[in-house]
């Protein structure tokens, strides 16, 4: 078990956040609570950089859905980065890759 590090940079378009570790049910909680104190203003993007992730289950895209509700409430974007393969098969069988934009890295995803 990888324990999970979230950590937050500003980037010109917004708010970048790196995760590493084991995004799962006993981990979802702390993007979760995280969320709660990121300020988006209308407009910007929040970038989610899973270049370090190693596992996600169920909870942990519930947690990225979260994620995507808290930036459209904010009249904000939200971009997932770096999403490794395991990931991105899951997020395509579900369809979700349909409401995320993907990109290959933050650098790309943090573009104006």
């Amino acid at each position: 078990m990888s324990p999970i590090k979230i950590t937050t940079r500003d980037a010109a378009t917004g708010p970048v956040l790196q995760i590493s570790g084991e995004l799962d049910h006993t981990t979802a909680p702390e993007l979760r609570d995280l969320l709660t104190t990121i300020l988006l203003q209308p407009g910007q993007r929040l970038v989610v950089d899973l270049a370090g992730l190693d596992f996600c289950d169920s909870s942990g895209l519930t947690a990225l859905i979260a994620a995507r509700n808290h930036a459209h409430s904010a009249q904000a974007e939200i971009a997932l980065a770096a999403v490794p393969a395991p990931t991105l098969r899951v997020l395509r069988i579900v369809g979700l890759d349909q409401i995320f934009p993907l990109h290959p890295d933050s650098h790309s995803a943090t573009q104006p």
